[in-house]
């Protein structure tokens, strides 16, 4: 019998289901790699911007403190600062390990690092300020310096105290959950029932 009978016979018995089936080495191969695909797609986001505050704080400052009375030497400022703070999650730094997928694809955990806070930011032309007593040498000082109406120090503590305000504020709870909620629509458009997300501590 000759090859080219061997080969033929052996290609008939296979389509047949005689023998097990001939893999095509030219074939494209597909390989389901939803944890490394899923990891890489969150990643990729970066950062996701997640909830974000506006904040009206007080200031109050009051210099002077020689043997001057107030209304020769120092100055009381009352300052309204405007200013907003942001809450991020942050992706870029994501591991291996911080998604698991259930051989099935239908359960999914997400272990992230907890939400932060960005630097916050003081609206200059939404700020004021509302009140200002400056002694008579305090005034003369200012306007010989060039700069009689210098409010840096003020706008530098507006903004400490907004960072203070956001810190103490639920922006940062508002940011876990609503990453949360984000992720868990994501991955339930993906086919996925089972979804966890929790944060590092």
């Amino acid at each position: 019998m000759s090859l080219v009978v061997v080969v033929g016979l052996v290609l008939l018995a296979s389509a047949i289901h005689l023998l097990p089936q001939l893999r095509n080495p030219f074939s494209e191969q597909t390989t389901e790699r939803s944890g490394p695909v899923l990891l890489q797609s969150i990643v990729e986001l970066s950062r996701y911007e997640a909830a974000s505050g506006n904040f009206q704080v007080v200031v109050d400052i009051s210099s002077g403190g020689s043997i001057l009375p107030s209304w020769l030497e120092g100055s009381d400022t009352l300052f309204i600062g405007v200013g907003t703070d942001n809450a991020y999650v942050d992706f870029s730094k994501l591991k291996g390990s911080a998604v698991q997928v259930s051989a099935d694809r239908l359960s999914a955990t997400i272990t992230l690092p907890p939400a932060q806070l960005e630097t916050a930011q003081l609206n200059v032309q939404q700020s004021y300020v509302f009140a200002q007593q400056q002694g008579l040498f305090t005034r003369v000082n200012g306007f010989l310096s060039g700069n009689p109406n210098s409010q840096q120090a003020v706008y530098e503590l507006a903004q400490k105290q907004i960072q203070g305000a956001a810190a103490k504020s639920a922006l940062i709870t508002d940011a876990e959950r609503n990453t949360r909620t984000m992720l868990t629509s994501l991955l339930q458009s993906l086919g996925f029932k089972n979804i966890t997300v929790k944060y590092t501590s």
